[in-house]
């Protein structure tokens, strides 16, 4: 597989995830695209963080905390 293949493979899969989060988790826990770039960053990674992010919150105020 070639390096260009990758990174459109992970932001496919990020895409994919953001998705599931926009559908499922509380509104305001994760940032819109455009916030993700100026607050974290361009790369997979940064869009990563903040949807890993966003998940731990949702389940942390699922668990009351």
């Amino acid at each position: 597989m070639e390096p260009q293949e990758n990174f459109q493979n992970a932001w496919a899969a990020l895409r994919l995830i953001r998705m599931a989060i926009e559908e499922t988790c509380p509104a305001g826990v994760l940032p819109s695209e455009e916030a993700v770039l100026m607050l974290y960053g361009p790369e997979p990674i940064h869009e990563g963080e903040a949807l890993a992010k966003a998940i731990i919150e949702t389940v942390e105020k699922l668990a009351g905390g």
